[in-house]
């Protein structure tokens, strides 16, 4: 079952601001959101299941036993469009962030596909220990969406940061991700990922530190979206995305045919691969022994990958990636005529940066004046970003249309 736009999960976990959680709750139900509800065994202690069923009318799980037959802690997040764990303390965030499915809350959210948004709520020497923040910047890097805690009167008589989020702040963040879970269902997306690797002998190559990072948060956000995702990846120790259909090539040839084969069915094509682009002319058929002499191989080009999507795109929505080590926008805008290209996002890659980091900076250029800053974030963040940005653009190509 595909999830509802107007459909959460909260889970409630156990800190003295789990009484918020009740007001929380009215007021999505209120605003038209079907809202579950899933306790821990520790948030009983502060507010009653009961409380929660009533305000939402269906039914509050607090167990991996509840309805076992169901098994609702899949069927939960599979029917959800979201995930809000509020509050969320220091024990649960740990156990998220290493993986720990020990009762119903941790289960649910290590089994959920869709987006998840944290609410830490604690005292603030707990928050501010480097355990916990530690924590919370896994979750960042794993494009789990944090809602920062408020400096404010914490349950020990004492002012910090720890205090949970304001309502305000949190309907806000739930309204943001609900209208983006759901978005691209029924579109296709096809991006491309990770380094090429050209061969010179049976163990040597040409290629490039790109870990494909990127592409895969790309392709898990686009997922999130509902969209249908064909992700082609060069070598990369990176572990496939769930929810993504998956192609792993190794050259450049190999990747545009895979492409092309693709091409007819996509609504958008997001190029991030860091494409070789050239190959030694020929291969040796064994490995070339180290002489004294020096070695002179001519290299010839690898084909054009995204050059050859966007003539061939049809309809699609193509965006390309320029990493740039210097002239950045100036050689981007470049890209986009040389190649038709719908729009472009534009990294520096100068001294290192933006390969295999877990934080990137991204501009969008389009046409010939078209720009929009994405900042400086994880790159699970500024995958969203730019899907957002790649929606907006398809509404005003749209329209112009």
């Amino acid at each position: 079952m595909t999830g509802s736009k107007k459909q959460l999960l909260l889970c409630v976990t156990g800190g003295i601001a789990a009484y918020k959680a009740a007001a929380l709750t009215s007021t999505l139900v209120q605003r038209g959101v079907v809202v579950d509800v899933a306790m821990s065994e520790s948030a009983e202690r502060f507010v009653a299941p009961l409380t929660f069923s009533a305000l939402t009318a269906r039914p509050v799980y607090t167990s991996l036993w509840d309805a076992p037959e169901r098994i609702p802690h899949i069927r939960l997040v599979r029917e959800a469009g979201a995930v809000l764990v509020a509050p969320a303390t220091a024990n649960v965030i740990a156990k998220i962030a290493h993986g720990i499915a020990d009762d119903f809350v941790t289960a649910a959210i290590l089994a959920a596909r869709v987006p998840v948004i944290v609410a830490p709520a604690m005292n603030d020497a707990m928050y501010g220990n480097p355990a916990t923040q530690q924590d919370v910047r896994k979750l960042r890097e794993r494009g789990i969406a944090i809602v920062e805690p408020e400096h404010g009167f914490l349950a020990e008589r004492e002012s910090g940061i720890g205090r949970l989020a304001s309502e305000e702040t949190l309907l806000q963040a739930v309204n943001d991700v609900l209208e983006r879970s759901g978005s691209l269902a029924g579109k296709r997306v096809l991006i491309t990922a990770g380094p090429t690797r050209e061969a010179f002998d049976p163990v040597r190559f040409v290629s490039n530190p790109s870990s494909g990072e990127t592409g895969i948060a790309l392709a898990r956000e686009a997922a999130l979206r509902g969209a249908g995702v064909t992700l082609v990846l060069g070598p990369s120790s990176l572990d496939d995305p769930s929810g993504v259909q998956t192609e792993r090539v190794t050259s450049a040839e190999q990747m545009l045919s895979t492409c092309l084969e693709h091409l007819p069915e996509t609504d958008i094509v997001i190029a991030s691969a860091a494409v070789s682009d050239w190959r030694p002319e020929s291969v040796g058929a064994q490995k070339l022994k180290k002489t004294d002499e020096d070695l002179i191989v001519r290299f010839v080009r690898t084909p054009d990958i995204l050059q050859t999507l966007a003539q061939r795109k049809g309809s699609a929505f193509v965006v390309g990636f320029a990493a740039e080590t210097q002239e950045h926008e100036a050689n981007a805008r470049a890209k986009i005529r040389k190649k038709q290209l719908d729009a472009i996002a534009v990294n520096d890659v100068s001294e290192g940066r933006g390969f295999g980091e877990q934080h990137n900076a991204l501009t969008v250029l389009w046409g010939e004046t078209g720009r929009r800053d994405l900042g400086e974030a994880s790159k699970a963040m500024l995958a969203a970003r730019l899907l957002d940005c790649i929606a907006d653009l398809m509404v005003q190509r749209v329209s112009h249309d």
